[in-house]
């Protein structure tokens, strides 16, 4: 093992110092390639909008410009219980100046008769405060997620109006956060920022609070300074009402967010630099995300398998710039294409190759190294981005021990990915979501 382990390291080393060796270019293409022409340029993309982020918020001015347009917050609920009332009380008590309207609907009210009610019990304390109502609609049959918001379209007053779950609260300026960039009428949507709630439950959420802070406070930011925001969170999007009117509300289906993201960039192609999608990393909302390995992976099968379904069988016509423009479609083609459906794939065919043709010593020893490599990078970006952009950094640093597990949690992450991808190209996986019952799914296009 120890001799395997100096036979690599001396071959790294001849890839530094004499890069052209054969030696060299048979490690280069054994590792460099998923790095070099996959994430490293992501991730220098990322920094630098960080940094643009960081440097316009040092030149931006308290926002107080009397702009407070209403806003209709719908709440979709379906077995959270007890706890839909902390979100709810979140939203009644946020700092913003005009109206808020709550909407809570109810999935299945019949047969979640606990979240129904604990729905209907907040209902005194929101009427007690100014410029708030709340207003319960049950969904007596369950009808799935895209039911439940476009149910509650109908009953919409305000001008933006935010689609949030029902296990999802919200710091009080939240509000405040997202609805100041609809001041800029090019701003189509905005989308929300979400962090762990549940972090300290297990290793799993640990974890996941690493990964979300990594890939959806600051990833986000970064594409955001670019106008490349991949996706608004199903959890926590905000939306111009008359964009939503555009766009016909969501699409019955699976992986409504990223479906109802990708048709408001149908539109980027036509209005040039005319219409935005923005994150905002300030504008925060904490979920509770599966506390087991087993149930996050479960959760993951679905999510990675839905951006298969849309990719290569709903949305492959929106992969044209004269829809999207050509920042996001190349963006598109790289991060949502090849970095989460075709890496994964290759990753795993790399790892079987490794393993059926080199002796078990060196395959552990360029794992280590590999290890070791994304190891270093993610503590390299980590620290930084909760340095410029956490609320919270006691508790983002306290999380780093647990930096030392991600490099394997994001491996197997990946791997599950592959098998999501194969599961929705052979065996079409879209089919078998928890996101609407059988009877709806069967009843349309989905």
């Amino acid at each position: 093992m120890m001799e395997e382990g100096a036979a690599l390291l001396h071959r790294f080393a001849l890839l530094a110092t004499a890069p052209m060796d054969s030696a060299g270019w048979d490690l280069l293409f054994k590792f460099v390639p998923f790095v070099l022409f996959f994430e490293l340029p992501l991730y220098l993309i990322i920094i630098l909008g960080v940094l643009r982020h960081g440097l316009i918020r040092l030149d931006e001015a308290p926002w107080r410009s009397g702009f407070a347009p209403s806003v209709s917050c719908i709440v979709t609920c379906y077995s959270e219980g007890e706890a839909v009332r902390q979100t709810i009380r979140s939203l009644a008590e946020q700092l913003y100046p005009g109206a808020i309207q709550i909407l809570a609907v109810i999935d299945g009210a019949e047969r979640n008769r606990e979240t129904y009610l604990a729905t209907r019990s907040m209902e005194p304390q929101v009427a007690g405060r100014r410029k708030r109502s709340l207003k319960v609609i049950p969904n007596w049959q369950r009808g799935g997620r895209v039911s439940a918001l476009n149910t509650a379209r109908n009953f919409v007053d305000g001008e933006i109006v935010m689609a949030l779950d029902g296990d999802t609260s919200f710091d009080n300026d939240m509000v405040e956060r997202a609805v100041r960039h609809f001041e800029d009428p090019s701003v189509g949507a905005v989308a929300g920022c979400l962090r762990v709630r549940n972090a300290k439950a297990s290793v799993a959420t640990r974890l996941q609070a690493i990964e979300y802070f990594l890939s959806i406070q600051a990833s986000k930011t970064g594409l955001s300074a670019f106008n490349l925001v991949n996706n608004i969170s199903g959890a926590f999007g905000v939306f111009r009402r008359t964009v939503l009117d555009l766009v016909d509300g969501w699409d019955a289906g699976t992986a409504e967010d990223l479906d109802i993201t990708l048709r408001i960039k149908n539109y980027f192609g036509r209005y040039d630099r005319g219409f935005r999608i923005v994150f905002d990393p300030e504008a925060l909302g904490f979920t509770d995300v599966p506390e087991t390995f087993g149930a996050f992976f479960r959760q993951r099968l679905r999510w990675d398998g839905d951006l298969s379904y849309l990719y290569f069988r709903k949305h492959w016509r929106s992969f044209t710039p004269r829809l999207i423009g050509w920042k996001n479609f190349l963006l598109t083609i790289w991060t949502g294409l090849f970095f989460q459906i075709v890496m994964p794939l290759l990753i795993v065919l790399y790892s079987l190759y490794l393993f059926l043709v080199h002796p078990l010593p060196f395959v552990l020893s360029l794992l280590a190294v590999i290890y070791l490599f994304y190891l270093v990078m993610t503590v390299l970006l980590y620290v930084p981005f909760v340095i410029l952009l956490s609320e919270r950094p006691g508790q983002d640093l306290a999380l780093m021990p647990w930096i030392v597990l991600f490099p394997l949690f994001a491996f197997v992450g990946r791997l599950n990915n592959a098998l999501a991808t194969l599961w929705e190209l052979f065996g079409r996986g879209h089919e078998d979501t928890s996101m609407a019952p059988w009877w709806v799914t069967r009843k349309n296009r989905f």
